[in-house]
């Protein structure tokens, strides 16, 4: 059996892709802060008072996932959670002085990174090429949701 040509795999090449964004936001954003950490961050600063399970929908971060990583912006004084007053259940999310101070850095960095990350691409290709991400990821995002049949999406009868 020969071997497969992986440069039209999609998997492979979002992984190719995963690593050199991984790459670039250690050098040019946060070694501290990670990208889902600063995209809870930023849901948040858009929307202060949004609970945890709205944020990991808003991200496209699981709940055990969105609960570790409230967790680990809450133990670096970065997200205050406060109960909320209409379901003493819920906690609210908002951010600290630290936590607003450190998103407004990270964004400037995030833009100045997502411009190198899209350099190869002329203006016209980088519109495009998100939106064709945007779509892949939001069909993905249906797979894992147990309320949308995937069958459709698989391509079975």
């Amino acid at each position: 059996m020969s071997a497969v040509d992986l440069t039209n795999h999609p998997g492979h090449l979002a992984r190719r892709l995963q690593q050199a964004h991984h790459l670039l936001w250690n050098a040019m954003v946060s070694e501290e802060i990670t990208s889902p950490q600063f995209a809870v961050l930023n849901a948040v600063a858009g929307e202060p008072g949004l609970d945890q399970r709205t944020v990991g929908e808003r991200v496209g971060l699981d709940r055990s996932t969105v609960a570790e990583v409230i967790s680990r912006l809450g133990r670096r004084g970065l997200l205050d959670k406060v109960r909320d007053p209409r379901d003493g259940r819920r906690f609210l999310l908002r951010l600290t002085g630290d936590g607003t101070r450190t998103h407004r850095r990270l964004a400037v960095r995030t833009a100045r990174m997502n411009q190198v990350f899209l350099a190869p691409l002329s203006t016209d290709e980088r519109t495009r090429f998100l939106e064709l991400i945007r779509r892949v990821a939001d069909a993905a995002e249906r797979l894992r949701d147990p309320g949308d049949p995937a069958e459709p999406l698989l391509g079975r009868p």
